[in-house]
């Protein structure tokens, strides 16, 4: 779906209720439906939780009192707080405000005085519910509410945060954080992201991002949105088949090359040719250093090997290239993915920038060691007519541009869209929500994923996936081809953390619930 700017979210919602008969406070009812399910879903059981809603006088507030009172429907005994005078309440807010005091009474919280009386009540929760300001903010929060943000951001007050909408403080347009905002855990979005909350600094303070329908119909956001960014969900894939034929057979998906591995880091191979593998290409080869050959095809007896001459340390060597060797083993494949675990050695790299300088015919997938021998090189990327698929995470992207790690993470998308257009190449920069920009502008920005993937071997499992998709689906439109293979690669590490009970995975892990991701994406766009 399209990302949508402030006033874009405002146009849809008036749309929706001229064109289509839906009114604001239907669109209110179902905003707070949502978040009540949401938390319904994630904190079971939740008539065990002890729950603060803050609200304020806006709408985001209104939402705030519906869910508060679907809460209460659901078993719950949600404490409410208002920052305002009932009085104050105009419109929807003030009819869910009715609809809720009917049966819940709010505290109202003029003064910091009874705030801070109420304080202790909220510091016992186990969840807090931000309604407190929306998108329309404008400016830098003072005040009373300054004051109540500032004190619940203090961990130690609470244990989880969710936000309505948008986390209190922040603009839904720049991303700037001009005073106190809110630091969520989650955040609950309705129609569809805001630009700013993904845009740092903001975008470290949504936490993990739903986004959830209730009532624009899609045609309508794409009608009214000019972005050229998107968030990544099934209806992206709305055209892409992903059951296959009853006459396949493996000719029919493709052929991946994976150029990887060395000696100490044949694992590195070995993952990302399962992950190829585990998303459906239909043979896979693993060129590799002939002393690391064993150990790889060792992994899986589905993987093919062809060894190339080694350096004294067990890396590809030079003269692999020179020799015409290594076009020979190209000749007939899908697609090529280089770089997992070939190593920095001098000359493995002059073999990879040979590689891509001769831009054989056929796509490219550029990660890990790949990406790290055009460090200091990055304007021999240039040339590859959009055939060419880079993968770095910060620190990779930092050695190619001379920069920092930090200074990539606060521009992300922006510093990607750059990229891709500077090098005419798809560029995928990992990490939380990975952003994939195209040459011509376009950008999709990942919304599936979790922390538990912060080990290693998962960015070898990626390019394989990527390489795997791109043998089956061809070049076509590649770069919904990748982002494809990335919302599937973080759909399998949710899945695989959920049967690991929220901790840290490995890469095994991933790759074993991979048939699964593909399985829950499939019956997802069925129901598109």
């Amino acid at each position: 779906m399209k990302i949508l700017t402030t006033a874009e979210m405002r146009e849809a919602d008036r749309l929706t209720s001229e064109r289509h008969g839906i009114s604001s406070s239907t669109l209110m009812e179902n905003a707070g439906a949502s978040i009540a399910q949401f938390l319904a879903s994630s904190f079971a059981p939740i008539e065990r939780r002890r729950i603060v809603v803050l609200c304020g006088k806006g709408n985001n507030g209104g939402d705030g009192f519906v869910a508060a009172r679907k809460l209460a429907k659901l078993g719950a005994s949600p404490l409410v707080c208002l920052f305002a005078d009932p009085a104050e309440l105009r419109g929807e807010a003030a009819e869910a405000y009715s609809r809720l005091a009917a049966s819940l009474r709010p505290k109202v919280i003029r003064t910091p005085a009874v705030w801070t009386e109420t304080r202790n009540s909220v510091s016992s929760a186990d969840i807090l519910l931000d309604a407190l300001l929306g998108t329309g903010l404008r400016g830098r929060v003072e005040g009373l509410l300054a004051k109540v943000i500032e004190d619940i951001n203090r961990r130690d007050l609470h244990r989880i945060i969710v936000s309505v909408d948008i986390p209190s403080g922040l603009s839904g347009d720049s991303g700037e954080i001009s005073g106190p905002a809110v630091f969520a855990d989650y955040t609950v979005t309705f129609t569809a992201p805001k630009i700013g909350m993904l845009i740092a600094p903001a975008s470290l303070s949504v936490g993990r991002l739903s986004v959830v329908d209730i009532g624009t119909p899609r045609d309508l956001l794409e009608e009214i949105s000019k972005s050229t960014i998107r968030w990544i969900e099934p209806w992206e894939f709305r055209a892409v088949s992903l059951r296959r034929d009853a006459h396949s057979n493996k000719g029919n998906f493709g052929h991946a090359l994976i150029v990887a591995g060395s000696v100490g880091k044949a694992g590195a191979a070995a993952l990302a040719a399962q992950g190829a593998l585990r998303a459906g290409t239909g043979l896979v080869t693993v060129a590799t250093p002939g002393p690391a050959l064993a150990t790889v095809a060792g992994f899986a007896p589905e993987i093919m090997t062809e060894p190339l001459h080694a350096t004294p340390a067990g890396t590809v060597a030079r003269d692999v290239f020179d020799s015409g060797g290594f076009s020979a083993i190209a000749r007939g494949k899908s697609v090529l993915a280089i770089g997992p675990g070939l190593s920095t050695h001098e000359d493995t790299q002059q073999f990879i920038r040979s590689v891509i300088a001769s831009r054989p015919e056929l796509p490219i997938i550029l990660d890990a060691d790949g990406l790290n021998a055009f460090a200091g090189h990055a304007s021999e990327l240039r040339g590859s007519r959009g055939m060419l698929a880079l993968t770095p995470h910060p620190g990779e992207m930092a050695r190619l541009l001379g920069t920092t790690a930090k200074e990539i993470q606060e521009c992300r998308l922006s510093i990607a869209l750059r990229s891709a257009a500077d090098w005419q190449a798809n560029v995928i920069l990992k990490g939380h929500q990975t952003a994939i920009a195209s040459p011509d502008g376009q950008a999709w920005i990942n919304s599936t994923g979790n922390p538990g993937m912060a080990t290693a071997g998962m960015g070898d499992v990626l390019t394989g996936m990527l390489a795997g998709i791109t043998s089956q689906f061809g070049t076509k439109s590649w770069p919904l081809s990748l982002a494809l293979g990335v919302y599937l690669h973080g759909l399998a590490g949710d899945i695989a953390s959920t049967e690991a009970g929220g901790g840290p995975i490995i890469a095994s892990d991933l790759i074993r619930a991979i048939p699964h991701a593909f399985a829950q994406l499939a019956s997802a766009i069925d129901h598109v």
